[in-house]
C-alpha cells in the first residue's frame, strides 16, 4: 500500500486504536519518507511547566519566574513514547535557530537549545509548544496502521495546534473533515 508523504498532516486516533500510547491522540506528522515517519502528539499537556524546564536547564531563575507570575502557565506536552527526555519546540514563525525544520509554511520544529534561550528571555516565536518525546514508525508501519483504520488523516493548521485547547483538538480536527466523534465506530472494516 503506497501512501503519499504525510508530513504536515494530523493523525487522529480512531476509537479502534486502544494502544495507551496513542488512545485519543492527535499527532502532527513532522517527517515522512520511505524510511519511516516521525510525529508529535499535540493534545497531551503534562503537569510540568515550561518554566520548570527552563529553571532545570539553568536558563531561567525563580525570580524571573516570579516576575512572570501573572502570565498563563505554559505546559510541556508529551510528544510520544520514544525518547521522552528529548525536547522539541513546535512554533509558528520562522526564526533562524541552529536546528529548525519547516513542517508546513506556518509550522516549524526546532530541536536546538537556542530557541529555549530565546523563550527564557521572553523572545522568540509568538506561539510555541515545548514537547518531550516523539512518536516514530518504521518503514511501512504507519501505512499498515492507516490500512487497519487506526488513524484518520486531517489537515494541520496553526489554529488547531496553537489556538484550540488541547482537549478539543481531536474534535476540531474531525469537524474540519466534516464529521463528529460520535459518528465513528470502534469496529474495524474496509470498504
Amino acid at each position: 500500500m503506497q501512501i503519499n508523504k504525510l508530513a504536515g498532516q494530523l493523525l487522529l486516533a480512531t476509537p479502534s486504536l486502544q494502544d495507551p500510547n496513542f488512545k485519543d491522540s492527535v499527532v502532527l506528522i513532522c517527517h515522512h519518507d520511505d524510511d519511516g515517519c516521525m510525529g508529535l502528539i499535540i493534545n497531551r499537556p503534562q503537569d510540568i511547566s515550561l518554566s520548570d524546564v527552563l529553571i532545570d536547564l539553568g536558563l531561567q531563575n525563580k525570580q524571573s519566574l516570579a516576575d512572570q507570575s501573572n502570565k498563563e502557565i505554559q505546559r510541556v506536552f508529551e510528544g510520544g513514547p520514544v525518547d521522552d527526555f528529548r525536547g522539541f519546540v513546535l512554533h509558528d514563525s520562522w526564526q533562524v535557530y541552529d536546528s529548525t525544520m519547516e513542517i508546513t509554511p506556518e509550522l516549524f520544529l526546532t530541536s536546538s537549545r537556542d530557541v529555549l534561550e530565546d523563550l527564557a528571555q521572553g523572545e522568540g516565536p509568538e506561539h510555541y509548544m515545548l514537547i518531550l518525546g516523539y512518536a516514530g514508525w518504521q518503514t511501512g508501519q504507519l501505512e499498515s496502521e492507516l490500512f487497519n483504520n487506526d488513524w484518520l488523516i486531517a489537515p494541520a493548521s496553526q489554529r488547531i495546534v496553537f489556538q484550540e485547547p488541547p482537549e478539543q483538538r481531536w474534535d476540531f480536527g474531525a469537524r474540519c473533515m466534516g464529521f463528529e466523534r460520535s459518528q465513528l465506530s470502534d469496529q474495524i472494516g474496509h470498504a
